[in-house]
């Protein structure tokens, strides 16, 4: 099953408490930037379920004729400012990035980096491109900061919270946010039953709260 970087501690404990009603099924997560994963599967790599952290990706899998049936949307996602302990830039608002140093966003293509961009137009602040270092995925990103290479970043809470240890947040307010929607969807031209399993699992109380325990948005 492929997934979102940002899923993977969440996925991780919803396959396992899914293992408990199938103990025989071998639940294998392939991890990545999302727009990574979609091209890897329309260049033939294996993979059953995909679940995005955008529609786009999603979409452009939709356009190949490689998604089974309609894709439902599990969570949402907010942004947040991540940075070193104690803020020692003195971050408070997205304004303060163009002068704080270098600042940690996702690659261009990446859902983060396109979510990113669309809060730093909201916010009406432009960072300088000699002043940014790109991610892989938002993990690879939020280690920028917490590796203490980048004094701030801009990921997601869900992953913000996973290295609370490492990292302050900074809130973005909710005019300059934007809301991420994940949608899961079968892969192929049959939905097979384990996938179908899968997907219901993801959708049902269970996994809705330990999507919620890491801070996702229903």
């Amino acid at each position: 099953m492929s997934a979102a970087t940002s899923l993977t501690n969440a996925f991780n404990d919803i396959a396992t408490a899914f293992n408990v009603g199938h103990p025989f099924v071998n639940v294998n997560f392939n991890y990545g930037a999302s727009s990574a994963l979609a091209d890897a599967i329309i260049a033939g790599a294996p993979a059953d379920v995909f679940a995005s952290a955008d529609q786009a990706n999603m979409t452009k899998l939709q356009d190949t004729g490689l998604v089974y049936g309609d894709p439902t949307t599990f969570a949402h996602n907010k942004l947040v400012i991540v940075t070193k302990p104690g803020n020692p830039t003195g971050i408070k608002s997205a304004a303060d990035l163009p002068r704080a140093g270098v600042i940690a966003l996702c690659a261009v293509e990446v859902p983060c980096g396109k979510y990113a961009a669309q809060a730093l137009v909201s916010a009406k602040v432009t960072i300088d491109e000699s002043r940014v270092t790109r991610g892989q995925n938002v993990a690879a990103t939020l280690d920028q900061v917490a590796e203490g290479d980048a004094v701030a970043a801009i990921v997601y809470v869900t992953d913000a919270q996973a290295k609370a240890d490492q990292v302050d947040t900074v809130s973005i307010p909710d005019t300059q946010n934007v809301i991420a929607a994940y949608p899961i969807a079968a892969i192929g031209k049959t939905e097979n039953a384990v996938s179908k399993a899968f997907i219901a699992f993801v959708k049902g109380q269970t996994g809705q709260r330990i999507l919620k325990r890491y801070r996702f948005l229903p």
